[in-house]
């Protein structure tokens, strides 16, 4: 049995969801160094400029910021290094062929432990155009507005 149950979200990447539209997602391991294990245990991490891709039929995450560990000596791991994603060779192999289209790319989305163990969550993602954009912003914005009138409503009724 794991010593830790469950899963704890370390870091999410709002700004890729924002600025790609994910078509699939996909959990995958880290081969990581125990300095950025205990880092990521203190729940340091950063997602906003990574990024996945391919070298030698293997995938990586790069760009992906974790500070080092502040108790670390001379061990301690350089805070953006490439770090090899964990995965079955057939969805290694999916995933490879479906970011080489045009306009895909292979987005990290959120970091996590999962039962002890640190799981990244991969998005292929396609980049947003400027006006899709502002139609996710007004489509937020429209749900709000919507459950703050409901909302509303519903206290009035109350009374």
């Amino acid at each position: 049995m794991p010593r830790e149950a469950g899963k704890k979200i370390i870091a999410n990447n709002k700004k890729a969801r924002h600025d790609y539209l994910i078509e699939e997602t996909v959990e995958a391991g880290l081969v990581l160094m125990g300095t950025e294990v205990k880092s990521l245990r203190m729940g340091r991490a950063n997602l906003t400029d990574g990024f996945a891709g391919e070298r030698n039929g293997e995938l990586w995450l790069e760009n992906v910021h974790i500070p080092e560990y502040l108790q670390g000596t001379w061990t301690n791991h350089s805070a953006k290094r490439r770090r090899k994603l964990l995965m079955h060779r057939a969805e290694i192999d999916k995933l490879i062929a479906k970011s080489r289209e045009s306009g895909h790319t292979l987005i990290p989305l959120s970091l996590y432990f999962l039962d002890g163990k640190a799981k990244v969550e991969i998005g292929l993602a396609k980049g947003k155009k400027l006006h899709d954009k502002r139609q996710s912003l007004r489509e937020r914005q429209d749900n709000r507005e919507a459950e703050r009138a409901m909302s509303n409503a519903f206290k009035r009724g109350r009374r």
